[in-house]
Order: C-alpha cells, then sequence, then structure tokens
C-alpha cells in the first residue's frame, strides 16, 4: 500500500473499504475496494476522517484483506454453508440447512493463534436453522503475508472447520412409567411434554406404551416398540435411586449397552443414554425433571442423537462445564450459557 493526501488521490484505486457511521442510521461502506477515486469523492472521503488514503500497490508475497478472508473462509466451510458478500474484508458463514452446528475447536483455536487473523463462530454442537449466522472470518491488518495464509491453511488440516449435521428422519417409541399413571391415579403430563420437543424435529412418533413399576414390562415394552421399527426410544419416569424406581434396570435388560447412567447436568443428573444392537439405536431414560424444567440435559442431547450422532461417555462428561441452568425467570436457551 501507498498512503498519500486525499487531495491528491483522484484517479488512483482505493484498496480497501471505507466506511461511514452515523449513529443510529447507518454504519456500511461509502467506497468499496477497486473504487476509483474521482473529484467528487473527495469531499466525501474528507468528510469520514480520511485526510489521507492508502492506494494499492501490487506486492506479488502480500494479500489483500478480502482475499485472506476468503481463504479463512474456504478453510472453514462445509457442506450446507454460504458465504456472505465480503464486506470490510469480513466474509460470514452463513447455514442453508436447519441441523446441528458443530466446531473443530483444536482447528480453531490453531488457526486463531496464528496472530493477525481471526474466526469468530457460535458454539458448537447446538441447533441451528436455515439462514442462521454460523461464523464470521476476517484478517486483523488491511494486508497480510502469503505465506501467513498457507501457515493457516497448513494449521486446519485436512477438513473443515465446522459442520453442519442434518437432522435425520426418527421413528420414535415412548414408554411411559410409573404405577400412578398405569393405573390412572393421575395425568401423564410427562409424554406431552416429549412430543412437543419432539416435533420440533423430522420425528413419528410409532407407539406410545404405559407400564407399571415392573421392570419385567418396562423391558417388554422396550422390545415390542423396537420390533415395531422404532429407532429410538424414551423412557420416562423411574429414573431416580428409588428401590422401586425400576427403568435403569429395564433398559439393561432389554440387551441395551448403557453408555451413562448418570450426567453432569442440573437438571438431568439422573439421564441414563444406552444404544440397542449393532444399529446403535438410542435408548433414554428421561429423569422427571425433563417434565417440568424448562431445559435439562434433554435438550442438550437430542439434537445430536436427531443427527444419527452416536454419544459417548466423555460426550456427556463434557457437559459439566456450562450444565448448572440457572432458570432465568425468562428463559433465553440457546442464547445463554447452558450446556456450553
Amino acid at each position: 500500500m501507498k498512503l498519500m493526501k486525499t487531495e491528491e488521490a483522484v484517479g488512483q484505486i482505493l484498496c480497501h473499504d471505507i466506511t461511514q457511521i452515523i449513529r443510529g442510521v447507518t454504519k456500511d461502506a461509502v467506497f468499496r475496494k477497486g473504487h476509483v477515486i474521482r473529484e467528487e469523492d473527495i469531499p466525501v472521503l474528507l468528510s469520514v476522517g480520511k485526510d489521507h488514503i492508502y492506494i494499492w500497490e501490487n506486492n506479488e508475497n502480500m494479500l489483500h484483506e478480502n482475499d485472506a478472508a476468503q481463504i479463512l473462509y474456504d478453510i472453514c466451510k462445509n457442506d450446507h454453508m454460504r458465504p456472505s458478500e465480503v464486506k470490510e474484508g469480513k466474509i460470514e458463514l452463513i447455514a442453508e440447512c436447519d441441523g446441528l452446528f458443530q466446531v473443530d475447536s483444536e482447528k480453531l483455536n490453531a488457526v486463531n493463534s496464528l496472530g493477525e487473523m481471526m474466526i469468530a463462530a457460535r458454539h458448537g454442537n447446538f441447533p441451528v436453522k436455515a439462514g442462521d449466522k454460523l461464523a464470521g472470518t476476517r484478517i486483523i491488518p488491511l494486508v497480510i503475508e502469503k505465506e501467513k495464509m498457507e501457515r493457516a491453511k497448513k494449521a486446519a488440516g485436512n477438513g473443515p472447520i465446522f459442520e453442519i449435521r442434518p437432522y435425520l428422519k426418527k421413528k420414535a417409541g415412548i414408554v411411559t412409567t410409573g404405577n400412578e399413571v398405569f393405573y390412572g391415579r393421575i395425568q401423564d403430563t410427562f409424554t406431552p411434554v416429549i412430543k412437543e420437543k419432539l416435533s420440533e424435529y423430522d420425528a413419528e412418533i410409532i407407539g406410545h406404551e404405559i407400564c407399571d413399576d415392573n421392570h419385567e414390562r418396562i423391558t417388554a415394552a422396550i422390545q415390542k416398540l423396537l420390533e415395531a421399527g422404532a429407532d429410538l426410544i424414551l423412557c420416562t419416569g423411574g429414573m431416580s435411586v428409588d428401590p422401586d424406581d425400576r427403568t435403569p434396570l429395564a433398559i439393561r435388560n432389554s440387551e441395551a449397552k448403557i453408555v451413562t447412567y448418570g450426567a453432569p447436568v442440573l437438571p438431568g443428573a439422573m439421564f441414563l443414554l444406552a444404544y440397542y444392537g449393532e444399529q446403535k439405536i438410542p435408548v433414554m431414560g428421561l429423569p422427571g425433571c425433563v417434565m417440568y424444567a424448562k431445559r435439562t440435559v434433554f435438550d442438550l442431547v437430542l439434537p445430536r442423537i436427531m443427527t444419527g450422532e452416536v454419544l459417548e461417555k466423555a460426550d456427556l462428561d463434557r457437559l459439566g462445564e456450562g450444565g448448572l441452568c440457572l432458570s432465568c425467570p425468562v428463559c433465553t436457551f440457546p442464547n445463554c450459557g447452558f450446556g456450553k
């Protein structure tokens, strides 16, 4: 770049966007990179504080901010994402479908640690909708060495930094447990909550079984739904350590392999996750908090399950930091710290 007085810059080519900020009205570029400065542009440039202007001088070893932002975008993007227009040296990534946004944190940190460049993203493992902003990329200076951008590519390695996992269509079976519901002593208020949460996804409820606290009957209900073609089983109630809460035993006896009984999340500590058979069909035991709390461990796990991701115990263990819901009077989830 070459710095020269604005009054002497007529006919020169701008090497960066010129931004005008009018408080409460606009913050946008009045001139874009590549604009050929005209005589009538001089008063406008001076009005935005540009007594001197940077003019582009070609240098084969340097990259302009727009070109560098494009490189950052390229190492971030994956299927189901599109770029925004390049603006002030920044490119944003936009979701093209509903799904679960995932971040390779190690790669993201490696690129950001190089200096003079940045990638800012929303938290991973949270749902996004088509049109949502996912991340933004830019370099800090106006120009940067090509060699440094090559280092960014190397730090990102093979494969993109971000991924959107689309939701799969699931056939869900619900097993409601408890003598109080089975014998009609109280109304089942748990199942409507589960149906409402499933309605946010492409899920079809193909069966609903109501059982008493007999663990053999609960196991039989799980098996019945599996034989009917369910590829997601949700068991409600009977998840505490009380002697008459037998749902964990029933799930174990169904031959589903338990990943974890217990999660470092409040509400939701008594959550159980298991997988049945070679198809890895998720079988979940949902504690009572899912029925009455606004957000619980179920809200953190369900989106991942609906993409077909097979979770391991370590995935649940990592939920401890951020695993405390503050039960705010006005719930703003997922725009809060829960699960992050």
